[in-house]
């Protein structure tokens, strides 16, 4: 089988001989490409002479040459003077910097069936970096860890960005070039085996993409369409990306067209995208929804495909279902709510945003259990007391992720500590088994299964003088910090842009062969086929709107999920070291606890059970 998605830019492979080069450059006078057929030297020597490409209307330029072909190397000259990387490129062998390169989709030869993906409700999400997880860094070693992830009872695996950056390692936030996966990493034909393997496993692919701003190094744009920005609006990056001024429709069609790529030149299975709080359009519709209204009704008619949120502005809207309760628009966000709410359970930190769950963090908790969001518009102290969020209660469990740890919530610690170095055992295990037990989909940071030492660094290649800014930036960040007020503490903070503080990210995979991973491992093995049997045939009967949580004390929690047919699934813990007495004795088929109890009537400390009530039962 051929997997093709065809663009209006970029370069494609003629249905007869040669290939079609298309840019749009509205500032440039004129166009040329500079073609070489070398495989691995990019000099100057090496590229043929310019050949001009034709102007057409509304800044676009063409050309259809037999002088290239798969394989060939090229650049975009504009104006005589810039050499650039191709915007739409499919592959960069020589990195962001150098040429692009032509590649025919349909030489690779899809072998994995009638795959049609996977129901969101049978979702077990693991994410992770390639560059990290393993020793050699790659989508082939990826590829050989995938029995790994079945027999651990992952059904999906989330890939953090792939579009190429620059230099050598990044967390992949920095891309630069949205269709070309980053070449330290594999030849795009390496990903296509990885995703074909792990559909032939059962198992989803979801990447992970930015379309809220470009990285600072390596971004060309500028030089020949600085219509894709506008100073109308405002991001963390600098001027926004512009996806409702003038000239606009170009840059809308860029990055839809980047979505429906992934997912149909590449076939993954859903996609999870970044920080789109930061996504400023005031138009009808604005971007967020023409993209899912487009996939939706295009690649989306005909598998299951899954969108998923990162978004702080906790916006139902985006998350509502259709009468017969199928996806509208998106099918999920990362709940920060709640892994907020437990990290400030877990730890008691009340550094930064975690100060708007410390007063009650056990209700919070409870909040996002039973109604999606802790913040549904009640004021943030965090964000200077202005209303954060949307009702959400009438959503279904499915569209809020859950999540103990993240690449966030670990990389942004300063020295990248996972929960397990902050807090024992003891406390961690009730934790796990609200997270992987909860109806709503878990997720999983790579390596925290068997409780990796290892940390998760913020980590990046960029050159000298943009190097020497993020390592100045990184460490301001944390000084309004209670623990980096000495500034030799400030001054532990690994260099983002040192080799080593990539290499210290790794997953130490020998680590497994120590009993006390091990038993993390069994129990995360354990808890997932719990979920797969226990869990996951209930959800599809969970009643919207309809469930409830109370605290018992300050510190106990019950929570209620009604079944459409009667009985319900509960969650009874205490989420402190005292022990609380409980009159309400749990009804119904115990799933799993923590540990035993002594007295059914006492909720010991750091403890959390669960209990199905099947109807007439």
């Amino acid at each position: 089988m051929k997997r093709l998605h065809s663009m209006p830019f970029g370069a494609q492979c003629a249905s007869g001989r040669g290939v079609r080069f298309r840019l749009w450059a509205p500032r440039a006078e004129q166009v040329e490409v500079r073609l070489s057929d070398q495989t691995s030297d990019s000099s100057p020597e090496h590229f043929r002479a310019a050949i001009a490409m034709h102007r057409m209307e509304q800044g676009w330029f063409e050309l259809v040459t037999d002088e290239a072909k798969v394989g060939s190397q090229y650049l975009f000259q504009i104006d005589g003077r810039a050499k650039v990387p191709d915007p739409a490129s499919r592959f960069q062998p020589q990195d962001v910097h150098g040429p692009s390169e032509v590649v025919d989709p349909a030489a690779f030869d899809w072998q994995e069936g009638n795959w049609k993906g996977r129901p969101w409700r049978e979702a077990v999400i693991y994410e992770l970096h390639t560059g990290t997880f393993t020793p050699e860094g790659t989508f082939a070693a990826l590829e050989r860890k995938l029995d790994y992830l079945v027999a651990l009872g992952v059904t999906a695996v989330e890939l953090m960005p792939l579009a190429d950056f620059p230099g050598a390692r990044n967390w992949g936030y920095d891309g630069v070039l949205p269709f070309a996966p980053h070449s330290g990493y594999g030849r795009p034909d390496d990903l296509k085996r990885l995703i074909q393997s792990a559909h032939a496993r059962g198992m989803m692919m979801i990447l992970d993409v930015v379309y809220n701003h470009f990285g600072p190094e390596g971004n060309y744009l500028r030089e020949y369409s600085p219509q894709f920005f506008t100073a109308r609006h405002a991001t963390p990056w600098g001027e926004a990306i512009n996806f409702d001024g003038p000239d606009s429709r170009v840059v809308r069609d860029f990055f839809i067209h980047n979505a429906l790529y992934w997912l149909t030149e590449y076939h993954f299975d859903g996609l999870r995208f970044d920080a789109v709080h930061a996504i400023v359009d005031d138009s009808t519709p604005d971007i967020l929804t023409e993209l899912s209204e487009t996939v939706r009704r295009t690649v989306g008619a005909e598998r299951h495909v899954h969108l998923i949120l990162e978004n702080d502005s906790n916006a139902a809207r985006h998350l509502q279902r259709n009468r017969d309760g199928s996806v509208a628009h998106y099918t999920a966000q990362w709940n920060d709510d709640f892994h907020h709410a437990l990290q400030v359970v877990l730890t008691g930190e009340r550094d930064g945003y975690y100060a708007d769950y410390a007063d009650a963090p056990v209700a919070h908790l409870g909040r996002c259990l039973a109604e999606g969001f802790a913040y549904q518009g009640q004021p943030s102290a965090f964000r200077d007391g202005k209303p954060r969020g949307e009702p959400s209660r009438d959503l279904p469990p499915a569209a809020f992720i859950s999540f103990l740890q993240n690449h966030d919530q670990v990389g942004n610690r300063a020295f990248g500590e996972r929960i397990g170095k902050l807090v024992d055992s003891q406390i961690l295990h009730p934790a796990l088994t609200i997270v992987l037990l909860s109806p709503s989909p878990p997720l999983l940071f790579m390596g925290e299964e068997f409780g990796a030492d290892t940390p998760f660094l913020f980590f990046c290649d960029f050159g000298p003088e943009l190097a020497a800014a993020v390592t100045q930036g990184r460490r301001r960040e944390f000084e309004r910090f209670s623990q980096f007020r000495d500034p030799g503490e400030l001054s532990r903070i690994p260099d983002p842009n040192a080799e080593s503080t990539f290499a210290r990210s790794k997953i130490d995979w020998d680590s497994l062969g120590r009993s006390e991973h091990q038993d993390w491992l069994e129990r995360y093995r354990q808890l997932l086929e719990i979920r797969r049997r226990e869990i996951v045939p209930l959800l599809d009967d969970i009643a919207n709107g309809q469930a409830t949580f109370e605290l018992i004390g300050q510190r106990g929690l019950r929570v209620r999920w009604n079944l459409a047919g009667g009985g319900g699934l509960s969650l009874l813990a205490n989420l402190s070291a005292d022990v609380i007495f409980d009159t309400r004795k749990p009804q119904g088929r115990l799933l799993y606890a923590s540990h035993s109890t002594q007295n059914g009537q006492d909720l010991p400390a750091w403890f959390a059970a669960w209990h199905l009530k099947e109807n007439g039962i």
